[in-house]
């Protein structure tokens, strides 16, 4: 069993017991696994699909693949949206071959069958020649729950599942100081990867690469043992709260002159960095002050509502068993992996980044460089390993994806050996055992 050090600190409050079960290759290589995991688990979880936002009139539609699945989320005349499968129900072909459309009806191309944006059929060919009379307004499309939270559209596939709001605590609850309702996204990145889509959740649930794959944060946020709490919730979900606007304890930048980029936050705030050198701690209150008198004033009106925690640190959502939120005052980003429909040794990775509405404010710093404050300005999808950056931390991630999976091919592995820190991972994989196994989760307390 992984025992949990002491180094690491764990709320007392958002805390789980582990088994210990081993963490073995078959799960990231094995097509079984991946067979089970899409008869066990995907159905049983809810879905991010789309952000509201693409929804501006009645029949604007947003497709969403899911390995084999195919789902469409569709404004109605009343302002809802409703999901339902990608599927004619006459011999199965996909309506939605793109993946936004706005159409007045939804239409088969193979026989034009035709549907009511709320699924009902409206025509068909020769509709006196089906038995027992024309299947107009008596077939449906196959309706999908859907519901929204904050800009978001989730799709659910199974009606045992608890409701979006249940589902997705204690997020809507701990997140809704930001007042993310009407941020903007205006990064949607994605890419085909070669590793299982659990390499990179297994990543998101530990902070113990940051040095080694990230040393350029340690400058700015602190990535230390002691100053970062880690918490896990009956849920299933997991978090983790980073002191930000402070450099690392790891190494001494607390004696040291304010290290770049601080300097730069701090003259941002209207603060002189040289007043902080030599005790460069003391800097992130400083930064909160600053933020509590200036912010307002600069159009940040979501500052008010905000804890002094949530003005200057980094909140690290992971929700079971796919979805990263990563929260910070003004950015939201969205790092999710999807598995490919078929190949369990390649998946699908998603980077989504948006920002407040700040009134006067045209661009935006983002992942990838300064870019318009709008809608989608930047959509594009890739092949990781073409020279197209996800996004600079994103692409740290992902650089180690593709080796850790030639890797967990080796006759050599044997299964994780697990610092405390990564009890996250551990308990990450005893959920997912459950769930494959087709068994209530344990641990859900």
């Amino acid at each position: 069993m992984n025992v949990q050090s002491k180094a690491s600190r764990y709320s007392p409050d958002f805390d789980m017991p582990v088994r210990g079960d081993p963490i073995t290759a078959e799960r990231y290589i094995s097509k079984e696994w991946m067979d089970l995991e899409t008869k066990n688990l995907w159905p049983k979880v809810w879905h991010l699909g789309a952000v509201i936002a693409e929804f501006e009139e009645p029949g604007d539609i947003v497709r969403h693949n899911f390995g084999k699945e195919s789902v469409i989320m569709v404004k109605q005349e009343d302002g809802s949206i409703k999901a339902f499968y990608n599927a004619c129900p006459h011999r199965g072909n996909r309506l939605i071959l793109g993946e936004q459309a706005a159409v007045p009806r939804i239409t088969c191309a193979y026989h034009s069958w035709t549907f009511d944006l709320d699924g009902t059929l409206a025509k068909v060919q020769d509709p006196d020649d089906f038995e027992g009379g024309s299947p107009c307004g008596k077939v449906h499309l196959s309706e999908l729950r859907c519901d929204t939270w904050g800009p978001f559209v989730f799709w659910c596939m199974d009606d045992d599942v608890a409701p979006l709001h249940e589902w997705l605590a204690p997020f809507p609850e701990r997140l809704k100081g930001y007042g993310v309702d009407n941020w903007v996204r205006v990064l949607k990145l994605s890419c085909d990867a070669d590793f299982n889509w659990k390499i990179i959740r297994d990543n998101f649930n530990e902070s113990y690469h940051l040095p080694t794959i990230h040393p350029e944060l340690s400058t700015f946020i602190n990535d230390g043992l002691p100053d970062t709490l880690f918490e896990m919730y009956p849920s299933g979900h997991n978090a983790m709260w980073m002191k930000g606007h402070q450099a690392t304890t790891r190494v001494d930048y607390h004696t040291t002159e304010v290290p770049a980029p601080l300097d730069d936050v701090a003259r941002a705030w209207d603060i002189d960095p040289a007043d902080y050198n030599g005790h460069t701690g003391d800097l992130r209150e400083a930064i909160i002050e600053a933020k509590r008198r200036l912010g307002p004033s600069r159009g940040f009106t979501n500052y008010e509502n905000m804890s002094d925690q949530q003005l200057v640190d980094y909140f690290h959502c992971t929700l079971f068993p796919n979805l990263t939120l990563t929260m910070s005052p003004e950015q939201l980003q969205v790092l999710r992996t999807e598995p490919h429909p078929t190949d369990p040794e390649k998946c699908i990775f998603q980077h989504w980044c948006l920002y407040p509405p700040v009134e006067g404010m045209k661009e935006v710093v983002t992942p990838i460089g300064n870019e318009p404050l709008e809608h989608d300005a930047v959509v594009r999808h890739s092949v990781y390993g073409d020279g197209v950056s996800l996004g600079f931390v994103a692409d740290q991630d992902l650089s180690i994806g593709t080796s850790q999976q030639q890797g967990l091919n080796s006759r050599g592995f044997k299964g994780c050996i697990l610092p405390g820190q990564e009890k996250r991972i551990q308990r990450f994989h005893e959920l997912l055992n459950d769930y494959v196994a087709g068994i209530e989760p344990t641990g859900k307390e």
